[in-house]
């Protein structure tokens, strides 16, 4: 029981942490990468569809991304997505590609983006702390209803604090590295 406990707080931890590094991956750097069109979602014949399911997107060279649309009556299309979309970038058609320069950053822009990224890690620290809270709540109950004693009871929510002091330090090391790839000129 109290093992089933920790390992469901560590599995949505786990979840926690993997969100984070997906709303990272949104956060755009200088530099191209295919993962930053991931939330573009383009109308394809009467439904939204994930541009990855429309377009190969490759990396062209450090600041460009390169698209090619498998059905070639819905470049304009996949063209109004990109420019649509709250990424702020501009995307350029020559014949059966289209081409996504990254513009650089500006001191300004990335003083936001890395304000935006803060945000995102404490959100992903606060659903983790949830998460801790949940499970030692579980945890008194089971001593309520006396299916473990006190001393098992402190013994893991010790264990639980372990396992949440870990996550918040992942997350910690995460957005390190995400403020410092942000900083890089």
């Amino acid at each position: 029981m109290i093992n089933d406990i920790k390992q469901d707080a560590q599995e949505r931890m786990q979840k926690s942490l993997e969100s984070l590094q997906g709303a990272f991956a949104k956060i755009r750097t200088g530099r191209a990468h295919p993962s930053i069109l991931d939330s573009v979602m383009v109308s394809y014949y009467g439904s939204d569809t994930p541009l990855r399911q429309i377009a190969n997107v490759t990396v062209e060279d450090s600041r460009t991304l390169a698209l090619s649309v498998f059905d070639k009556g819905m470049i304009q299309a996949v063209e109004k997505a990109i420019m649509t979309s709250d990424l702020g970038l501009n995307p350029a058609t020559s014949g059966t590609t289209i081409r996504v320069p990254m513009p650089a950053l500006t001191e300004e822009t990335r003083k936001g983006f890395t304000k935006q990224a803060r945000s995102e890690a404490e959100n992903a620290r606060v659903a983790v702390r949830n998460i801790r809270r949940d499970a030692l709540a579980q945890l008194k109950d089971l001593v309520k209803e006396k299916e473990i004693s006190e001393d098992e009871e402190r013994r893991a929510a010790d264990d639980v604090q372990k396992l949440t002091d870990k996550f918040v330090g992942e997350i910690e090391k995460a957005l390190e590295a995400k403020e410092t790839d942000l900083m890089a000129v």
